[in-house]
């Protein structure tokens, strides 16, 4: 009993350690080898690193589902959510993945609580949650806070408005650093059905801003530089030079279902194709495939992303 036991520990952990989500960036450098065929360095592909960051960066941010109506200031809602969103599977950055074959979609769990705040108006609320990618030790903790600026109209035919700002950061990634910030408007609309069921359809515009730092990346893992005749292999470990904000553009639809205490949320999100430029000073050359400077200018080339979300839970 006790062999199996172990032997389900040790399985597990081997799982645990290279999930088929998880990321090698060593995969996106550039190996510069001398005439013997020897590696004298690497150099991080920043088009590549750039890229693979707005896309991973849309699959992660701050999540929406909810209408422009506050839950008041003595409410509380708890959620559970489940989002799918497509990425470039043909990109080669994302090669970086451990499967090294990438899927068409990336799928995330998330737990969410939120609750109303007198402060300092009534149409103030605060929210916090932890969102997980499927198939990787891939985590991030989520804040968020929102305005209503105009709510409660129901009715007459004036939608309901509000603005908010959110954050999320990633964790349990060792090779990258990534932290998304959005702000959004959002309009809203409260209908009531049978007077027991109320429904309230919303839109709006997100603008994400993704900051992705690279950690140490090591492109030999195998190789033990403590061990004699190794000395000069941690020479080859790199980092991907630090890149401007990415910035991109999300629209959203959605409709909040709520019977009682419990809803139910469905939400369609379109993020634009990424376009910003990484603009490294003293230098107006673009970077190139297999590059070997960092010295280049590097362009957002993510395409457009679809997301789909549905959330579940109560609203007290």
């Amino acid at each position: 009993m006790r062999r199996v036991v172990l032997l389900g520990l040790v399985l597990w952990s081997q799982t645990a350690a290279a999930d088929s989500n998880d990321l090698v960036l060593s995969r996106l450098g550039t190996r510069i080898t001398d005439a013997n065929g020897n590696l004298t360095g690497v150099v991080g592909d920043s088009v590549m690193f750039r890229s693979l960051a707005s896309q991973l960066g849309v699959v992660l941010a701050p999540h929406l589902l909810t209408p422009a109506d506050s839950i008041g200031f003595s409410g509380f809602q708890m959620t559970v959510d489940y989002s799918t969103t497509t990425i470039d599977s043909t990109a080669p950055y994302w090669r970086a993945l451990q499967s090294g074959a990438p899927p068409d979609a990336m799928r995330t769990v998330g737990f969410f609580a939120r609750k109303g705040m007198w402060f300092p108006i009534p149409s103030f609320e605060v929210g916090a949650g932890a969102v997980h990618l499927v198939d990787s030790r891939t985590w991030t903790g989520q804040l968020y806070a929102k305005v209503s600026l105009h709510e409660g109209y129901h009715d007459l035919p004036l939608p309901s408005l509000s603005a908010r700002g959110a954050v999320s950061r990633m964790m349990n990634q060792r090779e990258l650093d990534l932290t998304a910030a959005s702000l959004d408007i959002a309009v809203s609309k409260h209908l009531g059905i049978g007077g027991t069921w109320r429904l309230d359809p919303f839109a709006g515009w997100n603008l994400l801003m993704i900051v992705p730092r690279s950690e140490v990346i090591d492109p030999t893992p195998n190789v033990d530089a403590l061990q004699p005749g190794n000395e000069m292999d941690s020479l080859n470990n790199f980092v991907f030079k630090d890149q401007a904000t990415i910035y991109r553009q999300r629209l959203f639809v959605g409709m909040k279902l709520q019977y009682y205490v419990f809803q139910l949320t469905l939400e369609a999100q379109f993020a634009l194709a990424g376009s910003s430029i990484d603009d490294r000073a003293g230098t107006s050359d673009a970077c190139q495939p297999m590059s070997t400077t960092a010295d280049c200018d590097a362009k957002d080339t993510a395409k457009a992303q679809r997301t789909l979300s549905m959330s579940a839970g109560f609203d007290f």
